[in-house]
């Protein structure tokens, strides 16, 4: 387990309390409401009074630093409504799997690092339309929700699909935004870093929790394509398959004969030490002359 791992499994061991319960509701009914709020205002949104401006946020308002959560990123209705349902959906999940403090703190850690990400972007581009928001976090939850729920299905336009595969299109989501991000650089300068850091702290706040799964599904995977290409798993193919075209059984024991054909109820194994792929029953799997 990494140190940061380590060191986050702790501090929510020792502080059970500092969550707060049912996050995601209160980003969820937050956001309905200023979307709502927003469409009776004429001059002057409630989204733009809340949205995350560095500039603002240093001549005073302060409030930005947190109430960026709940400004919208639509105002198409039935956008939105899709939006906060799977955000609370997986929110809740996770919170129920990770327990109230951990999941608080996946949520926090990705708030204080869009934090740092559009101040430092606005330091390099300076200019009061600077902004960012907690859009790439929330689509970052997703990538946490497969991680542990990989093989669920859910049904996309009535079609059963598995959410590995959902979280793949979100990759691809994530990497077409930040290219075609750093292709308006040109145009629009540096402003356009926004959608580049944006999306790269989003995945960052997520390796940060998921680094030690990550690396030990790749060590499955390499574990087990290994097997499938080892010496022995080849010839227990091979041998299976041969056996089945010629003899009519699969296993035997090179002791006493005896088949699986034979006596179907009988325990075959296969000896590691025999130079060979010799089977025996279990009679004879420890009493026998390991052939070299």
């Amino acid at each position: 387990m990494s140190v940061i791992q380590r060191w986050l499994d702790r501090f929510c061991y020792k502080h059970p309390r500092f969550g707060i319960p049912n996050l995601m509701l209160i980003v969820v009914i937050g956001t309905a409401l200023v979307w709502l709020l927003d469409q009776f205002s004429q001059s002057y949104s409630m989204s733009n009074l809340l949205c995350f401006a560095p500039y603002f946020i240093l001549q005073g308002e302060v409030w930005r630093l947190v109430t960026f959560i709940f400004v919208p990123e639509t105002n198409s209705l039935i956008f939105l409504a899709i939006s906060l349902y799977f955000y609370y959906w997986i929110g809740s999940v996770l919170e129920k799997h990770w327990g109230t403090t951990k999941f608080t703190v996946f949520y926090l850690a990705g708030l204080v690092l869009n934090i740092l990400a559009g101040f430092l972007v606005y330091f390099v581009f300076p200019t009061p339309f600077n902004t960012t928001t907690m859009y790439y976090v929330n689509l970052s939850l997703f990538f946490s929700f497969a991680t542990l729920y990989g093989d669920m299905q859910v049904l996309l336009i009535f079609i059963p699909i598995k959410v590995k595969w959902l979280a793949w299109l979100d990759a691809a989501l994530f990497a077409f935004d930040i290219i075609l991000s750093l292709t308006k650089i040109p145009t629009l300068g540096l402003i356009a870093l926004v959608g580049v850091v944006t999306p790269i702290v989003a995945i960052l706040n997520y390796l940060i929790f998921f680094w030690d799964d990550l690396m030990a599904s790749l060590g499955r995977v390499k574990r087990q394509a290994a097997h499938q290409t080892s010496r022995q798993t080849v010839n227990f193919k091979q041998a299976t398959r041969h056996a089945q075209q010629t003899k009519g059984y699969i296993h035997k024991c090179a002791v006493c004969g005896k088949t699986d054909t034979d006596y179907p109820d009988e325990e075959f194994r296969y000896c590691s030490k025999c130079n060979g792929y010799y089977c025996y029953c279990s009679e004879h799997i420890h009493n026998h002359v390991h052939i070299q």
